[in-house]
Order: C-alpha cells, then sequence, then structure tokens
C-alpha cells in the first residue's frame, strides 16, 4: 500500500464527507429512516456513503471495502480491508448536537493502523500520517492542499486523577459502575469516535465502552489512538481489540493511554 496516496485519499473522501453531512445538516429539515436493526439512517448517512465509497472504489479496486451502509458488504472477508462509518453518531446528528464523525479507516491483519476522523461541525480533523504518526490538521481544510498539522500524543495519566470520556447517548449504569473503580479527577460526555480522539489529544485517559459496537464505529478511531501512542483492548480480559471478526461486532473495550492501570471488569 502507498501510505502517503492511502492518507491524501482518506482526508480527501472524508472532508467531502463532511460538507455533504453539513449541507444536510444545515437544510431546515432531514427525513429519518429506521434500519432493519432499529437503528436511524439519514440522507446524510446515505449521501456521504456515496461519496466515500465511490472514492475508495477508485482509488483502490482491488481492497475489500466494508461500510455500515451497505449491508452486502458484511458479508465479505479479507485479511486486508478498508471499513467505513461515513456518519457515526447519527442521533447526534439528528438532534442537531454536533457530535458526529466521518471514519474511514485500513486494516491489515485484525489491526486498523490508519485513518482518519473527521467532525465537520466541530472543525475537528485527526488523520495518521503515511509514516503511522496521528496529527491534528487546523485551517481551511483545502480538499488538495494540507493545512497546518500537530502531532498527537496521549497525556501521562495521573491514577489519582484521571480525566475519563463516557458515551453520550449511551450512558448507563453498567459504564457507571466501571468508572466508579478509578480515581476521577472528571469526567466528559461526547458522542461518536470523537471519544478515541479526546483520548488521543490527552484531553481525556480514558474511553471505556460497556455497550455494542460494531467495526465501523471504532476502527478509525482505534488507528487515531493507536498512533498518538494510546491502546484499545478487550473490556474482559485487557487483550488487543482485533478486527475481521464474525459479523464485524465488537466486545466491550477500553481505549486509554498507557499509564492508566486498568481495573477489572
Amino acid at each position: 500500500m502507498n501510505f502517503d496516496q492511502l492518507t491524501h485519499v482518506f482526508r480527501r473522501l472524508a472532508l467531502e464527507a463532511g460538507d455533504k453531512i453539513m449541507e444536510i445538516y444545515n437544510s431546515d429539515d432531514f427525513d429519518v429512516k429506521t434500519k432493519s436493526d432499529d437503528s436511524p439512517v439519514t440522507a446524510a448517512d446515505e449521501a456521504a456513503d456515496a461519496i466515500i465509497s465511490a472514492g475508495i472504489r477508485e482509488a483502490f479496486p482491488d481492497v475489500t471495502l466494508i461500510t455500515e451502509e451497505q449491508s452486502a458488504s458484511h458479508s465479505e472477508k479479507s485479511d486486508t480491508f478498508i471499513i467505513v462509518d461515513p456518519l457515526d453518531g447519527t442521533k447526534e446528528f439528528i438532534h442537531r448536537r454536533g457530535d458526529f464523525t466521518v471514519n474511514i479507516a485500513y486494516v491489515v491483519d485484525g489491526v486498523p493502523i490508519r485513518g482518519v476522523v473527521y467532525a465537520p461541525a466541530k472543525n475537528r480533523l485527526f488523520y495518521t500520517q503515511a509514516d503511522g504518526q496521528t496529527v491534528e490538521e487546523t485551517g481551511a481544510f483545502d480538499k488538495e492542499a494540507i493545512g497546518p498539522v500537530s502531532p498527537i500524543s496521549v497525556s501521562t495519566p495521573d491514577n489519582a486523577a484521571l480525566m475519563i470520556v463516557a458515551s453520550k447517548s449511551h450512558r448507563d449504569q453498567a459504564t457507571e459502575d466501571y468508572i466508579n473503580k478509578y480515581a476521577i479527577k472528571d469526567s466528559r460526555s461526547a458522542g461518536s469516535s470523537l471519544k478515541f480522539c479526546l483520548v488521543a489529544t490527552g484531553e481525556a485517559d480514558i474511553y471505556p465502552r460497556v455497550g455494542r459496537t460494531m467495526e465501523w464505529d471504532t476502527a478509525a478511531g482505534h488507528a487515531v489512538l493507536t498512533g498518538a501512542g494510546g491502546q484499545v483492548v478487550r473490556f474482559d480480559d485487557h487483550t488487543p481489540l482485533t478486527y475481521g471478526k464474525p459479523e464485524y461486532a465488537n466486545p466491550f473495550f477500553i481505549a486509554y493511554a498507557p499509564g492508566v492501570k486498568l481495573q477489572k471488569a
């Protein structure tokens, strides 16, 4: 894989999809439909998926593409694949809360090694460069010209005063029970894959997820966090979270900055 090309294509497609998402987000109204698993889907999900899928298939025709919005792709199997969630945080989008993201990741042998997370309503863009280091880009987000970038890195945690980030839409008692095993300085809620990015930048130390997710929800954020020095492990046994699992379903997991003393489930 040409990682310079991969970075360029992932970044450009995320920005193009973000423009379309924001066009719909800022419109007077948009339709919300319900998928077979009772999750919501909007015109923005579908339009962003069309942009990203067409761009990926043109640039990387020989790489397997898995995308949330194309159920036929969920039966595809490969050791190497690109996995897409064109709009993670659809509930945040519907309620116009802004915490939604575009996610594209490249997975090799179970590991998401490159990825981009773009939060268009927050004007935050995170991605792994060709060398694997994660950066946050600022500026005008020109589609072809990369703007100013800053390498990001996880925190050096203080286990007596941890900062925790948890889901905005899925924060339940099981999550609270686990969080209470730590000495917490403060906690914050965030939607979508932004939680991985907040750990990656050092704005949070740990993100536990005690709830259902799919690989397209997490792969890009996982790659971004890894490129900033972080880790993602299974909740039950603290072994690395891997990809390419049956039906692309995840177990519960913990994303964190090394140095956090993980508590047992």
